[in-house]
């Protein structure tokens, strides 16, 4: 059998995943280029939508003693911030306070189902309890993946190619991160296929592994300065730049107080994950 037969060339011999026993026969894939011609934004999201796109905010603050878990003080502080700032943005937004597993499921299955063709991205925020790639409901927890999975590009076309932006204010295991000391100062138009998982960015308050830490009276570190940032810099920067300026400002200006023994002085960095394909800003 030729190489041409085969689906390869010998300058390309075909692409494979790293799993075990897969090895598929006669595979080929590579870049896909655009046409002649590319629009001028074509590295730039685009937001000359009717509307700018909707912000869900999931608020739980009282957990069932079952769940052995504790009220949550300071969150509504959090929602509060982040209604202003996502209104002021140009967000249509709604808050949805102490949900249980089933009602969470059935508020973003039900977002996914809408139409928004006529927005340019969507937000979820999530204020609650959590584990690593776990969130909690008043009732229980569920795989925080249940819910971000019903706006990839299969489930939710309206969405697909648009920003699916997703905020979690919530631990993500029971490490503490005590810090340390350092010197240092401080479009194309034509039709193409694009994975199902892109265009999604995941905004954790917290890395893997670690607790996130929430104020009583002023709310979280991480919403708190998420929202100040925003405030600041929402027209002006970059997505990803504005995360980065949200990182340094947790990691440089709070750290823990706590009568609980070894929780004090304690640090806190939030981690992005970002499978975004173009540059986002939040203006038209």
């Amino acid at each position: 059998m030729s190489d041409m037969e085969n689906g390869s060339t010998k300058a390309d011999g075909g692409d494979s995943v790293d799993a075990k026993g897969f090895e598929p026969k006669g595979s080929r894939s590579g870049p896909v280029h655009a046409k002649d011609k590319e629009l001028p934004d074509v590295y730039r999201y685009r937001t000359d939508y009717p509307k700018l796109g909707k912000c869900i905010i999931i608020n739980n603050k009282n957990f069932n003693p079952g769940t052995g878990m504790g009220d949550r003080a300071g969150t509504d502080v959090d929602a509060a911030k982040v209604v202003k700032v996502f209104r002021e943005l140009g967000f249509s937004t709604s808050v949805q306070t102490n949900r249980t597993v089933s009602q969470m499921k059935e508020i973003l299955t039900s977002a996914s189902k809408e139409d928004h063709s006529q927005s340019a991205m969507f937000v979820c925020v999530l204020l609650s309890h959590g584990d690593e790639g776990v969130i909690y409901g008043t009732d229980g927890c569920m795989e925080l993946k249940e819910l971000t999975r019903l706006f990839r590009g299969n489930q939710c076309k309206s969405l697909a190619g648009k920003p699916k932006l997703f905020f979690i204010q919530a631990c993500r295991g029971t490490e503490l991160d005590p810090g340390i000391e350092t010197d240092s100062s401080p479009d194309s138009e034509s039709t193409h296929k694009i994975p199902v998982e892109a265009d999604f960015l995941y905004a954790y308050s917290t890395a893997p592994g670690y607790y996130a830490w929430r104020n009583t009276a002023n709310g979280s570190w991480f919403i708190s300065s998420l929202c100040e940032t925003l405030e600041q810099y929402g027209r002006e920067l970059e997505i990803m730049q504005i995360m980065t300026r949200v990182n340094r400002k947790v990691a440089l200006e709070f750290q823990s107080s706590s009568n609980l023994p070894g929780f004090d002085a304690m640090k806190q960095i939030p981690c992005i994950m970002s499978m975004l394909t173009k540059e986002l800003y939040f203006t038209k």
